[in-house]
């Protein structure tokens, strides 16, 4: 990963955040698409999960590529843009919300295989399945952990 700066965002990239959001959850979870639209998004990040989380990116030549938005032993919001994954991306900016905690949680659909190998390969535990009803997208969903070893 050359190039690629870690840090976290302010306010001011909310919007860039909520972009790549979309563009990963759209991709990757073509069945769910047009739960939101971008205004939706943005306004999101700005008022939910800025103010709730930490949210951190990684950069590249002034382009947002991934971002984590975590807090406490929650995982938010994760995302990396289709065309950065695969590059070491996601796993530097979850390296950022586990050195921030001795154990973590998050949530994923069960249908999103790639990322529940992703989690599984680096330390993530199933524990716990739904049947999605309590959600918004009402789709079965699975809850992941990992603890500090």
């Amino acid at each position: 990963m050359k190039r690629v700066q870690l840090r976290q965002l302010g306010l001011d990239e909310m919007d860039a955040a909520a972009s790549v959001h979309r563009a990963s959850f759209d991709e990757r979870l073509p069945w769910l698409t047009g739960l939101h639209t971008p205004a939706e998004d943005r306004w999101f990040y700005r008022q939910r999960v800025f103010p709730e989380c930490s949210v951190w990116g990684a950069i590249e030549n002034d382009t947002l590529l991934g971002i984590i938005a975590f807090r406490e032993d929650w995982i938010d919001q994760f995302y990396v843009l289709p065309s950065a994954q695969g590059k070491g991306i996601g796993t530097a900016l979850l390296e950022v919300a586990k050195s921030k905690a001795d154990s973590l949680l998050l949530w994923t659909f069960q249908r999103n295989n790639a990322a529940r190998r992703f989690y599984e390969q680096r330390g993530f535990v199933a524990v716990r399945e739904t049947d999605g009803s309590k959600n918004e997208e009402r789709e079965p969903d699975v809850l992941y952990r990992w603890v500090t070893s």
